[in-house]
């Protein structure tokens, strides 16, 4: 991918927030979605918004590629990079869904459980519903935690992936959890994204303590001051991890990239606020089957362009194209792409 920042934004930090806030996130009317709760295993229920314009039922008769979405830690369909991928989908004909994970949808789900990194069998089975109802060509992309688990997915299930998505993309994911979890709690970060994720994490977890009493320490939890010991408290023992080291070592991506067998390609900003590029896999570290996007500049889930007050379609517009080259999806307008 190469990206090169526009003047007016220099540094990782504004890169992350200026777009989040301000930049424009579709090129055609605000993405409209279809709503559909789906009952999972378990008897809880996830809800997946479907991209109304430009084919967005899953089932129609026609073979249109089907682009998923899987948004990032406490993002939803709305987040702006779920918008971007959305309007990239309807400029290119193509289907979408974007599944949320448990609780992000706007109500709190039923069962003890929320979701994590590393929640690789959420992503299949949620793969696995949509695949048997299009058939299309299917790729998938996950955004920062969703791309951890997304790439865990493929990592876990090896061969078989190929049996629900033809390709897939992680972006700006934090796949060293370790790295990820130590830098998002320094300085700047602690000071502005830590307690941004707090204000919505803390209160859903106490929601889940009154769902279910006693799943965990309350008072532990009032006092975590960071996502560190959200996840001591919360996170890890909820999902069957031991503590904290323990969920960001075993729901890591990194260490199993090698056993990826489908097309996969993990772009990460060297500038990224969130993930020391000291922290990305080399060459060596990946299997053939994984392609590495390491531009300089972008920040979190950023990749502005354009003059003020810019957009944010840059990024979506370079991995739709990977994805589609990669899954035999046509793009259908491609004069539109590659906005400046």
């Amino acid at each position: 991918m190469k990206y090169i920042a526009p003047r007016w934004l220099p540094g990782g930090q504004l890169q992350t927030i200026w777009p989040a806030l301000y930049a424009r996130r579709a090129f055609g009317p605000r993405p409209e979605y279809r709503r559909e709760r789906w009952d999972t295993p378990d008897g809880d229920f996830v809800d997946v918004d479907f991209l109304r314009e430009g084919g967005s039922d899953a089932t129609g008769a026609a073979p249109r590629p089907l682009l998923v979405v899987f948004h990032g830690l406490e993002g939803s369909s709305r987040s702006h990079y779920c918008e971007a991928f959305a309007d990239l989908a309807r400029e290119h004909g193509w289907a979408c869904a974007l599944p949320h994970f448990r609780g992000c949808s706007g109500e709190i789900n039923r069962a003890p459980r929320a979701y994590h990194s590393g929640d690789h069998a959420e992503i299949g089975w949620m793969l696995g519903q949509l695949r048997a109802r299009h058939q299309g060509p299917l790729m998938a992309v996950g955004v920062s935690l969703g791309g951890n688990a997304l790439l865990r997915w493929a990592a876990e299930v090896g061969t078989d992936a190929a049996r629900s998505a033809d390709a897939v993309a992680a972006v700006c994911s934090p796949i060293d959890l370790a790295a990820g979890g130590h830098a998002i709690g320094r300085g700047f970060n602690r000071l502005v994204y830590t307690r941004m994720f707090m204000r919505t994490l803390v209160p859903k977890a106490l929601q889940k303590l009154a769902q279910h009493p006693g799943l965990f320490d309350r008072e532990a939890l009032l006092k975590a001051q960071d996502l560190y010991a959200f996840d001591n408290v919360f996170t890890a023992p909820v999902h069957g991890f031991r503590n904290t080291e323990d969920y960001w070592l075993r729901a890591s991506a990194k260490p199993l990239l090698h056993r990826i067998r489908i097309p996969a390609l993990v772009v990460n900003a060297r500038n990224d606020p969130f993930v020391p590029a000291s922290s990305l896999p080399g060459m060596r570290e990946v299997g053939r089957h994984v392609t590495l996007w390491q531009p300089l500049h972008g920040g979190h889930v950023g990749f502005p362009r354009g003059l003020p007050p810019g957009h944010v379609r840059a990024m979506p517009d370079a991995v739709g194209a990977w994805l589609a080259e990669h899954s035999g999806a046509p793009l259908l307008h491609r004069a539109q792409s590659g906005h400046g």
